[in-house]
């Protein structure tokens, strides 16, 4: 790592958020820029940020720190108290939009690959890699459109248990592959413990947090608390990963996830809307460094050589999740907008498929030609439906109204 490398991803993080500017501009979300800027000065364009930096333990601390921070936003969402309502109901929209979107891509892909002399079990695959839903695109579009309402209130929590689904359903399939390619014993073990350990990770810091922020006033002091809150978990997450858990993938999300819900539910309703409104700044600095490493691996060279395989997928996937969402809000008499629009606003994708992509071909790692296949399709699509997805995951939340209510909401709080 050298101090140009540094320069380089500050000229890429300064680029991206006036290319977000821009976009927004044109009534677009944001994120949309800060993607393409990823991409452009990522390593597969101008190379400012580079490979090099981004594989450096420097930048994936920074990264990870990162991913803590706005785990803050999706637990500050899971107050017991609130979701006693509609506990059932995100359940199991959760779980048919979920499973649903694992059933039909890899429904569609078996049937695919039976008439094309691939073996029927890789569409398995492709369906455990589609589930999982990236957090961070919605948030930032929640984070700067102020959307508030009935989608808001379902696709925050629903994103976490999702990643839970994700996380058990991969895993899962990975081990089924890994058995079949080399015949194998697989530790089944290794599921819950990817599921929980991060969760208990944010658990003890979250408890501390929640207990100093009982007695301290004022933005400084709460800020002080939550930020060193954020860093001790990120210290304790990366110190068990390291030992005794090395090998097992991290989830830094999920442990501030799990930190932030500890201690929003050990504050009043006034004190954590205070402390979110103080965190904003913090919130959205993170989504930018987020989502600009989220696209600097995707290479948009890729979008010309697209084939079958990605429009499938994309389709397939898309159709999972919209009916998915709809059928499980339907039967569960979610409101009308939660039925019609929440499908759109789950459509982001990229970052936890290339890292489930990386995963699995490590295990086809002995049929190279499988391997080869799903890295293909998968990394196509993470460039042409990431585009697609942050589009359509705007026009959801502006289609239920909860844009419009939103910016109504904030014009209110700041008249200046």
């Amino acid at each position: 790592m050298t101090w140009m490398e540094l320069a380089g991803w500050a000229i890429t993080l300064a680029a991206a958020f006036l290319i977000g500017k821009l976009v927004s501009l044109c009534k677009l979300p944001s994120i949309l820029g800060w993607l393409i800027a990823g991409m452009i000065f990522g390593p597969y364009g101008l190379g400012l940020l580079s490979q090099n930096l981004m594989d450096t333990a420097f930048y994936n601390v920074i990264i990870n720190w990162m991913q803590v921070a706005f785990g803050i936003m999706l637990g500050a969402e899971l107050i017991w108290r609130r979701i006693r309502s509609y506990g059932r109901a995100l359940v199991v929209t959760t779980l048919t939009q979920s499973l649903g979107t694992f059933l039909v891509v890899s429904a569609v892909f078996g049937v695919l690959f039976h008439f094309t002399g691939i073996p029927v079990w890789l569409g398995f695959v492709f369906g455990s890699i589609a589930l999982a839903t990236a957090p961070a695109p919605a948030l930032s579009i929640v984070q700067e459109f102020h959307t508030k309402g009935p989608v808001t209130d379902t696709l925050l929590p629903m994103t976490v248990m999702d990643d839970v689904v994700g996380i058990a359903v991969f895993f899962t399939v990975n081990a089924l592959a890994s058995k079949i390619v080399t015949g194998g014993a697989s530790s089944w073990a290794v599921i819950p413990l990817m599921i929980f350990l991060p969760i208990g990770i944010g658990i003890v810091p979250g408890w501390i947090t929640g207990r100093l922020l009982r007695r301290v006033k004022g933005r400084k002091a709460v800020l002080t608390v939550l930020l060193a809150g954020v860093t001790a978990t990120q210290l304790l997450c990366w110190l068990v990963y390291t030992w005794p858990a090395a090998g097992l993938m991290p989830n830094y999300m999920l442990a501030g996830v799990a930190f932030s819900t500890v201690f929003s539910n050990m504050i009043d309703d006034e004190q954590l809307q205070k402390l979110t409104d103080w965190y904003s700044p913090v919130l959205g600095i993170a989504l930018v460094i987020s989502i600009v490493n989220l696209g600097a691996p995707l290479d948009y060279h890729l979008i010309i050589g697209a084939g079958v395989y990605t429009a499938v997928y994309i389709l397939s996937r898309a159709a999972g999740k919209y009916f998915g969402a709809r059928f499980g809000a339907t039967v569960t008499h979610m409101p009308e907008t939660v039925r019609k629009y929440l499908g759109l606003t789950l459509l982001p994708h990229s970052g936890v498929s290339l890292v489930f992509t990386g995963i699995i071909c490590q295990t086809l790692a002995s049929a190279p030609q499988l391997a080869q296949i799903v890295q293909g399709t998968i990394a196509a699509a993470a460039v042409i439906n990431e585009i697609i997805a942050v589009i359509a995951a705007k026009k959801g939340f502006e289609l239920a109204g909860e844009i419009r209510k939103g910016l109504r909401k904030a014009e209110a709080q700041n008249p200046d």
